[in-house]
């Protein structure tokens, strides 16, 4: 596989571009059994050593021709549990990154916390590192369901957690919570829901349990049948869900993703708009236009200790790297955009690639058409409520 060197690489990117930072921190004090992210327990964290680490990475990809000239519009701390790093490192990755990038006047800063009592503990200093949103892993405030999620908090817990992020000074938070859980049912899940909303968070995101190959989870459910929610079901709790979110004021911006007015995850929202970014960290991932219209994506290092060796040696810890072609591209910025309730605009997708979605994708896209799954309004293709649900698989359609 040939690895990134600054040497492989030649573009030619405009500077208009918006410019994206993910930071992984790959710790937890607990892998759940549910988890396919790249986390790690150890008994001790190098915290010195990976802070060094992050910021000699950071420093080798601003150097990339393909990421001069440009302005971060957000940076998100992802894990692993990033909570449980000090707040000095935190500040000292942004820090960096405004000596090397520029940064947006309203740059977004995003750090995902849990509602544990240690991670509590650091919010203010989070919040005076520069973070200005926070994201809290909640998940359920019903004691018994966290307790099968594997979750070492406990309801009462999560809703301190919040109190103490509005202490902190954050006047942006979300909420994530998971639905789908064996026998639960729908009154179980809007419990925890009504609550959430009451407790007024900017954004929810609510996801359903998926069991993801390779982990625990997985392996337990080939042995003893978890009674999993069936399609049918599990369709009511996506309805319902963005009915009962709707009613509150929340806009359902993405399949799982829920704001008040003016507050959805700039961030995330950058990736379903095919937006460039810049992963550092363990097992951190990143994207960048081509010049030709296709993209480069690359993958670190896993392990934490292998990564920080590589990372300190010369800034450089991919170990993988691929090339999409354009019309790889193409397929996935369709599938992503299709993701956002508004869809994918074809302006842009016409100026991005030098060709209309019709052109590309006529065959693949009239069975959603005409089953009225999939809409055009003006400019913009988009998944009607029929056709939500089946986002994948219109991307099984289009790769």
């Amino acid at each position: 596989m040939n690895l990134l060197t600054a040497k492989s690489i030649k573009l030619s990117m405009p500077v208009i571009k918006p410019l994206m930072l993910y930071v992984h921190i790959p710790y937890c004090v607990h892998k759940c059994h549910y988890c396919d992210f790249n986390s790690h327990v150890r008994d001790s964290h190098d915290w010195v050593r990976y802070r060094k680490a992050l910021l000699t990475e950071t420093a080798a990809w601003a150097e990339q021709p393909q990421f001069s000239n440009r302005t971060v519009s957000s940076i998100f701390f992802g894990g692993g549990t990033p909570s449980l790093a000090p707040a000095s490192l935190i500040e000292s990755v942004i820090s960096k990154a405004s000596e090397l990038f520029r940064f947006s006047d309203d740059i977004e800063i995003s750090l995902e916390a849990n509602p544990g009592t240690v991670d509590q503990a650091n919010f203010r200093g989070f919040r005076e590192s520069g973070v200005n949103r926070l994201s809290i892993g909640v998940q359920s405030l019903n004691d018994v369901e966290l307790k099968w999620l594997e979750r070492i908090h406990s309801g009462e817990q999560a809703v301190a957690a919040l109190n103490a992020g509005r202490a902190a000074g954050f006047e942006n938070i979300n909420l994530d919570l998971m639905y789908g859980l064996p026998n639960q049912s729908l009154e179980q899940w809007f419990k925890t829901l009504d609550e959430v909303m009451r407790l007024g968070p900017e954004h929810i995101s609510c996801y359903q349990l998926t069991v993801e190959p390779h982990t625990k989870l997985a392996a337990e459910v080939e042995k003893v049948a978890a009674q999993l929610p069936d399609d049918e079901l599990a369709l009511e709790f996506l309805y319902k869900t963005r009915e009962r979110l709707a009613e509150a004021g929340y806009e359902a911006y993405e399949v799982s993703n829920f704001s008040k007015p003016g507050m959805k995850c700039r961030h995330n929202d950058g990736y379903w708009l095919y937006q460039d970014y810049i992963g550092i960290g363990a097992g951190a991932s990143g994207k960048w236009d081509m010049g030709d219209g296709g993209v480069t994506r690359y993958s670190n290092i896993r392990k934490p200790e292998k990564y920080i060796e590589s990372a300190l040696l010369d800034g450089r810890a991919a170990n993988t790297d691929e090339k999409l072609s354009k019309e790889t591209a193409e397929a996935e910025a369709l599938w992503q955009g299709l993701r956002r309730t508004g869809g994918i605009s074809n302006a842009w997708f016409t100026e991005h690639f030098g060709v209309d979605i019709q052109s590309c994708f006529t065959t693949e896209l009239a069975p959603w058409l005409e089953r009225g799954q999939l809409i055009w309004e003006g400019d913009r293709l988009h998944l009607t409520g029929e056709g939500l649900p089946f986002a994948d698989s219109v991307a099984e359609e289009l790769f």
